[in-house]
């Protein structure tokens, strides 16, 4: 009798997971199984489509069929994972809203374990530990959590993994992405954290990142020009302290490859 008093207490919150999907056909079936098998269950998958150029719509939206929980978008245009992202917010209805890309995998018990970290600490935004994996599922490394991140530690260097990162709407309202086409995820974790100051993160990993060569993030040159203008653009930061904050990430970045 307690027990499932419980179990329907925890899962009386609809969580909203945003996924934007483009030319993820190899993966986003596996992507949507491992969200599928949550042990918390009242949940709903917004996917947005940008105009994929392999079969990845016709995936998603035949799975869709078979879920009523999952709710199949399509672009006209392509447009970057940001606006995808944004369009599948827009339609969220949960009070939590979590993020999953086509081509990563939760660990079932992601969802039930983060709310209740969030509920327990009596937190707005919360976000996980998370391992590597590449093209193949092979696992790779472990990138950890801090067990607390600052504003001010977030403009150094962005420790958040997408694929982990859950936040309470009821707290801190609907917060959209910048519509940039790279580092927009970095660009919301600032926008979050100028409300919130600063939170706790899980040092559990709750979830596997897919490295592909051919992802938006896998140009390191490109993604550091996006991070600096993501500070000036999103964040406002004065020039000189972004130049400071940027070269901290600069070395913080170049240090994951010296060992």
């Amino acid at each position: 009798m307690d027990k499932k008093f419980k179990q329907k207490s925890n899962e009386q919150f609809l969580v909203s997971i945003i996924t934007p999907v483009y030319n993820s056909s190899k993966y986003v079936q596996e992507t949507i199984h491992s969200i599928q098998k949550q042990t918390y269950k009242n949940w709903e998958l917004l996917i947005t489509d940008d105009c994929s150029e392999d079969n990845s719509w016709e995936i998603i939206r035949e799975m869709a069929k078979s879920d009523s929980r999952i709710k199949a978008f399509r672009l006209t245009e392509n447009s970057g994972a940001g606006v995808a992202r944004n369009h599948s917010l827009s339609h969220a209805k949960g009070k939590y809203i979590a993020f999953c890309d086509s081509d990563d995998v939760w660990h079932a018990e992601k969802l039930e374990k983060q709310l209740k970290f969030l509920r327990d600490q009596d937190l707005a935004f919360t976000f996980s530990s998370y391992q590597k994996m590449n093209e193949n599922g092979v696992k790779g490394g472990t990138i950890e959590a801090p067990q607390k991140v600052s504003y001010d530690d977030l403009l150094k260097t962005c420790s958040i993994g997408c694929l982990t990162a859950i936040y309470d709407t009821e707290k801190i309202g609907k917060v959209y992405m910048p519509e940039i086409r790279k580092r927009q995820d970095y660009g919301l974790w600032l926008k979050i954290f100028k409300r919130i100051g600063s939170t706790k993160g899980m040092n559990e990993v709750l979830a596997n990142y897919r490295e592909r060569p051919d992802s938006v993030s896998g140009n390191k040159i490109d993604a550091a020009k996006y991070h600096f203008r993501v500070l000036r653009d999103v964040a406002r930061v004065p020039l000189t302290k972004s130049w400071y904050y940027f070269f901290i990430y600069v070395i913080a970045g170049s240090l994951k490859y010296i060992k």
